[in-house]
């Protein structure tokens, strides 16, 4: 039986190594990584001299078992940040626990939780979406299920697909949703772009993104003036919140939802979050089959 420790490593600066990780990394009988030129480079600049092997999405699931069943300890890297969070690090872990070796996480650098705080938006509950799916019906579900919720939710994109990706969430939440896109965290050239998603969308038109980067969509019903400021929470149900009124189609929001496999109380809710009125939202959320009496007022 083998041991596997999966070592965040920095999403920037290469001082964002922990003290733990580098004596993990140094005495491990083999470091498997995602890309071994990035993490050789890192290695070398702490240096720590460690058998380096190359274990990527497409190789993982044939190497890792003998990987695994040959060292004593593995310890394994991304090309950044935590491994196991949008990475092959997650497949080599389920392997590891199948087999019934040990498995371990290190605690360290991740990118989207410094990007949530950043936002300004609050945080205590968000959604961690990771990539999006590039089209299709996978991505509008996505698009759709990001656009009722009543908390954040961070999302990574890369460079050339940032400026498409948020003109669909436009499309999905409204241009006034307030939002963030952190890019380059940690280095020199850092840069968090706060503001709704229109104002993110026209900025990154102008200025052409680069580097890693990381979305954070406010939740449904939050102050379209000021990210950071608490969601809409009016608990007589009135339409009073920045989606609220003839913005909001109760009857055409709700098929769309249900049709997206969105039922019952949670459609309900979601409703609400977009400043239908409770009564409202509740007839809406009943099946087509179903009673259409009014409900009674639970105000």
């Amino acid at each position: 039986m083998s041991r596997l420790i999966l070592v965040p490593t920095p999403i920037g600066a290469m001082r964002d190594l922990t003290l733990r990780a580098i004596d993990v990394l140094r005495d491990a009988d083999v470091v498997a990584a995602e890309d071994t030129r990035r993490s050789g480079a890192l290695l070398a600049h702490h240096g720590i001299d460690a058998t380096l092997v190359r274990l990527d999405a497409h190789t993982v699931a044939s190497r890792g078992p003998a990987l695994l069943d040959a060292h004593d300890t593995v310890a394994y890297v991304s090309d950044a940040g935590t491994p196991g969070v949008s990475d092959p690090g997650a497949d080599l872990l389920r392997l590891a626990i199948v087999a019934g070796h040990d498995v371990e996480v290190l605690p360290g650098p991740t990118a989207f939780v410094p990007a949530l705080i950043l936002s300004g938006l609050p945080v205590a509950r968000f959604a961690y979406d990771g990539f999006l799916p590039r089209k299709g019906s996978d991505r509008k579900r996505r698009m759709q299920a990001i656009a009722v919720r009543d908390h954040p939710t961070a999302l990574y994109e890369s460079p050339h697909r940032l400026v498409r990706t948020l003109a669909d969430l436009i499309m999905a939440c409204g241009a006034t949703r307030p939002a963030s896109v952190s890019r380059e965290l940690t280095k020199r050239f850092e840069e968090t772009r706060r503001g709704t998603l229109q104002e993110v969308h026209d900025h990154f038109v102008a200025h052409d993104p680069r580097g890693e980067i990381v979305i954070i969509v406010g939740p449904a019903g939050a102050s379209d003036a000021h990210p950071g400021a608490s969601p809409h929470n009016d608990p007589t149900g009135d339409a009073s919140g920045p989606h609220a009124g003839a913005a909001v189609d109760p009857d055409a929001t709700a098929t769309a939802l249900r049709s997206v496999g969105i039922e019952g109380r949670t459609l309900r809710d979601a409703l609400q979050a977009l400043g239908v009125p409770r009564n409202r939202a509740y007839r809406a959320a009943l099946r087509p089959d179903a009673d259409g009496a009014d409900p009674p007022d639970r105000s």
